[in-house]
C-alpha cells in the first residue's frame, strides 16, 4: 500500500510515466513523453498534453498537483498560466508538464520545436 507523503518511484522516467498515464485516465487526449535531457539542462522530461475544455483543464491541474504532493514528487509546485489561457505549464523540477488547449497545442507545436527530443512511448 502506498504512503502518502513518500516517492516509492526513484526515478524521472518512472516520474513521468505516472504522470502521462494519470493524464490518460482523467481523458487528457494525445499525451506524449519527450526526453529532453541531453538536449536541454531546463527539465529532463516533457509530458504534452490537450484537456477538453476550460473545466477539464482545471480538474488536470488540480489532480497533478494533487499526485505530486502524495508522493513527494516535488514540494513547491509551480504552474504558469490557467484554465482561460489555453496553456499551462507545470514545473515538477524534472518534468514539465504542458497542458494545451487544442487551439494552442496546434498553435504552439511543441513537438515540433523539440524535435530532436526522444519520444517516449513504452508507457502506453
Amino acid at each position: 500500500m502506498l504512503r502518502k507523503g513518500v516517492c516509492l518511484i526513484k526515478s524521472s522516467r518512472n516520474n513521468a510515466i505516472l504522470f502521462a498515464k494519470i493524464l490518460e485516465e482523467k481523458k487528457a487526449k494525445d499525451t506524449i513523453i519527450l526526453d529532453i535531457k541531453k538536449i536541454s539542462i531546463i527539465s529532463d522530461y516533457f509530458i504534452i498534453s490537450t484537456a477538453q475544455s476550460t473545466t477539464h483543464c482545471k480538474a488536470l491541474i488540480n489532480t497533478i498537483i494533487k499526485i505530486a504532493k502524495e508522493y513527494n514528487i516535488k514540494k513547491n509546485l509551480n504552474y504558469e498560466g490557467n484554465e482561460y489561457t489555453g496553456w499551462v505549464l507545470i514545473d515538477c523540477g524534472d518534468i514539465i508538464i504542458h497542458l494545451f488547449s487544442e487551439e494552442k497545442r496546434n498553435y504552439y507545436h511543441l513537438e515540433q520545436l523539440w524535435q530532436e527530443a526522444k519520444k517516449i512511448t513504452s508507457w502506453k
